[in-house]
């Protein structure tokens, strides 16, 4: 592709000073999950709220504001501002978190590039690097060029304004950044919780976001369900029609103060009823589902309409045999809320609920997030990220709930291991027997040779066959590096 104009973006940096009145939740999430995306006003406003409950109702109409559909539960652009960070955190990771870095810090705010020459293996006399290019950027302008190199060789690929291209011996320095450039050391311009932003709107924000303080704490309302008469049985235990489900919910975290809550629904194909128009046989998934402190204040609420193809007539057999799933990504902060769902097959007017406390764990302490096992793994391309259902990091993970396999399938496992210190040591998987406890299957994998392992972070993607296991029930243990082992059960059919 050729770039007729080509222009090194240029990145204003803001520093703001402490907010010792802030607890570390709500300045995490000023300094951590939002830092990129707030402007002065809202920051400043921010930090003159008062009272606990002003600022949690300012952090919903924070992200009311910039929903494109305000009209509905799914706010799209909340959604895809985390994909970006957990994206950045696998890609972008190495003695510091992902979000962190120049690359991270332009991916979140920009999204991916149209085009990426990437020489970051290179070797000998030229320096590693990285040239993004975007066709346009809104705000910024047209045919946009953005260099990244690693004179360290450390993986954290500054910005710079040298010309990479260029072989340089491993003596000379590649050239100021352009955060040097304008003054600001790469130390204080990235953030650390000190206050520290970029002012560079994510794309897509509405132009009325930088308006008076007094329009920034005027309240919006409350979107509105697609499904009111669904929503009216959230709370219902009165079921006239049990349909089966299954329900898991697996933690991510993105930030210090932020945890990706994956809720997926599994429901048995043979247990959905099928319409057919135009010689078309599709069934119908439907959900909603509302997480709630414990006194029963909505924090976040999803919901989900999912279309499901049935297939052709001959091939309806097998596909009954299948399972389908519905997921929602909510990003929570660390604490219990009650959890309460209501799915129902929209045709056959199957329904069910559920109901469950959840304790969202600090990231803080999360070595690892949840150990999942699934029937499908495969890497996203960066310009897929963010669309489609079951994407974590760069990965689409497919959860298996039930844990149960056939002999003919293949299983994967999903890991991700947060701060080893060193993107050293070894992982272990060791299945065992239920019945016996024989450990049947045992490998070892070392870290340093897994794709994008860093100090900070490191996700593990393994694919077990399972033609050789006879039926019956197993346990999968993953030891990283000596810390506590993770288990998950499975069968084998």
């Amino acid at each position: 592709m050729e770039f007729a104009g080509i222009f090194l973006l240029w990145i204003a940096v803001s520093a703001v000073a402490q907010q010792p009145s802030l607890q570390a939740p709500d300045r995490n999430w000023l300094n951590e999950d939002v830092t990129y995306i707030v402007t002065d006003q809202e920051r400043s406003a921010f930090v003159g709220l008062q009272t606990d409950q002003e600022r949690d109702q300012f952090i919903e109409q924070f992200w009311l504001r910039r929903d494109p559909t305000p009209d509905t539960i799914e706010n799209e652009f909340r959604e895809e501002h985390y994909r970006r960070i957990a994206y950045a955190n696998e890609k972008f990771g190495s003695s510091i978190p992902g979000w962190k870095t120049d690359r991270g810090r332009i991916y979140i705010t920009y999204g991916p590039p149209d085009e990426i020459d990437d020489h970051s293996s290179a070797s000998g006399q030229t320096y590693p690097f990285q040239q993004w290019k975007y066709r346009y950027i809104e705000g910024v302008g047209a045919n946009i060029l953005i260099e990244f190199v690693d004179p360290k060789r450390s993986g954290e690929f500054p910005m710079t304004m040298a010309p990479a291209e260029k072989p340089a011996p491993l003596t000379v320095d590649p050239g100021l950044t352009i955060l040097e450039q304008m003054g600001v050391s790469d130390k204080t311009a990235r953030p650390q919780g000190d206050g520290t932003h970029l002012a560079a709107p994510i794309i897509g924000v509405p132009e009325h976001i930088d308006e008076p303080v007094s329009m920034i704490l005027t309240p919006l309302s409350p979107p509105k369900t697609k499904f009111p008469d669904l929503k009216a049985k959230l709370y219902s235990r009165i079921i006239y029609f049990i349909w089966p489900i299954r329900v898991s919910v697996d933690f991510f975290p993105v930030t210090s103060t932020t945890v990706l809550t994956y809720v997926t629904v599994q429901v048995d194909n043979k247990n959905l009823q099928l319409k057919n128009k135009d010689s078309v046989s599709s069934g119908n998934i439907q959900m909603v589902g509302e997480f709630t402190t414990l006194d029963g204040r909505v924090v976040e609420g999803f919901e989900d309409d999912l279309q499901i193809d049935g297939g052709p007539a001959d091939f309806r057999a097998e596909w009954r045999e299948r399972k389908s799933l519905v997921q929602k990504a909510v990003p929570l902060r660390p604490g219990t809320y009650h959890l309460e769902l209501a799915c129902q097959d929209a045709i056959s007017g199957g329904f069910n609920s559920y109901g469950r406390q959840i304790t969202i764990p600090s990231p803080d302490s999360l070595a690892a997030s949840t150990l999942i096992l699934a029937d499908d793994i495969e890497t996203v391309p960066m310009r897929n990220i963010g669309t489609g259902q079951f994407i974590v990091g760069d990965s689409k993970v497919r959860p298996r709930i039930d844990g149960a396999f056939r002999r003919d399938e293949t299983l994967g496992v999903y890991l991700q291991a947060y701060n080893l210190g060193t993107p050293q040591g070894q992982v272990t998987y060791e299945v065992l027997k239920n019945a016996t406890g024989e450990v049947v299957v045992t490998t070892t994998e070392d870290i340093a040779k897994i794709p994008d392992a860093s100090a900070s972070q490191v996700t593990i993607q393994k694919r077990l066959q399972l033609k050789d296991f006879s039926p019956g029930s197993y346990t999968l243990r993953v030891t990283i590096s000596g810390q506590p082992p993770r288990t998950a059960p499975f069968t084998v059919n």
